[in-house]
């Protein structure tokens, strides 16, 4: 009995001491987390300025965030935010499925581009979509849930191959999702970010048209070159 009990308080004091290590690094974890993660499954530079989670409570930020474009694109990034508020339940990190109450991603830039086969929001999903794999969902590592996920105040640019880098502004309505991850008892962080890339790409789908683009900057380049035949007429 008393073997048995110094290997239940060596283990008590074993997992005691990992959640103190891990509570003290969590910032670091998450930073790390983002980057490389982030970086290996959009094949794009994902960079993060800092991050700070209360380890009391679980409450924190994500500051200066950027998500850039996969090989192909001409404009600087497709997603950029100053801060994101988390709120984490602490008590499950050390657990296989972490409970994220809430995400808030405010006064984001991004950029929509169009280039010769796909927008920049495709490639992105699509390269998510080859690092996943067709398994992923058999596979095991730490999983998510989010209970809410909103996304506002969002200011959004359009851009083609032949405007060289230049952009146009467009509205793009609020984003917002629930319970991410509920139903399955959790998805990676990969999955995750297929959510958030496809509501983007939803949402500026239906708020901005290359084919409009195209076509209007086709007539301003026509009625340009009469104008120009014109004058030597």
């Amino acid at each position: 009995m008393k073997k048995l009990l110094a290997i239940l308080i060596a283990v008590a004091a074993f997992v005691g001491a990992g959640l103190f290590w891990l509570s003290g690094n969590i910032d670091g974890l998450i930073k790390s987390a983002i980057t490389d993660y982030g970086s290996a499954m959009t094949q794009a530079r994902v960079s993060v300025g800092a991050v700070k989670v209360d380890p009391a409570n679980g409450k924190g930020m994500i500051g200066y965030l950027q998500i850039g474009n996969p090989q192909g694109f001409k404009t600087a990034y497709a997603l950029k935010v100053g801060r994101i508020d988390v709120d984490i339940d602490i008590a499950s990190i050390a657990s296989d499925v972490i409970h994220i109450r809430r995400i808030a991603i405010v006064a984001a830039d991004v950029i929509y581009e169009k280039g010769d086969t796909m927008t920049n929001f495709d490639a992105i999903q699509k390269n998510i979509a080859n690092y996943l794999g067709p398994t992923n969902n058999k596979s095991g590592g730490t999983k998510l849930i989010v209970d809410e996920l909103t996304i506002r105040d969002t200011h959004a640019q359009a851009s083609a191959t032949f405007m060289n880098g230049k952009t146009v502004g467009l509205p793009l309505p609020a984003i917002t999702l629930k319970n991410l991850g509920k139903a399955k008892g959790g998805i990676t962080p990969g999955e995750l970010g297929q959510e958030v890339t496809g509501a983007l790409k939803a949402k500026l789908a239906g708020a901005f048209s290359f084919d409009r683009l195209i076509k209007s900057t086709g007539q301003a380049l026509e009625k340009a070159g009469s104008a120009i035949k014109g004058l030597f007429k």
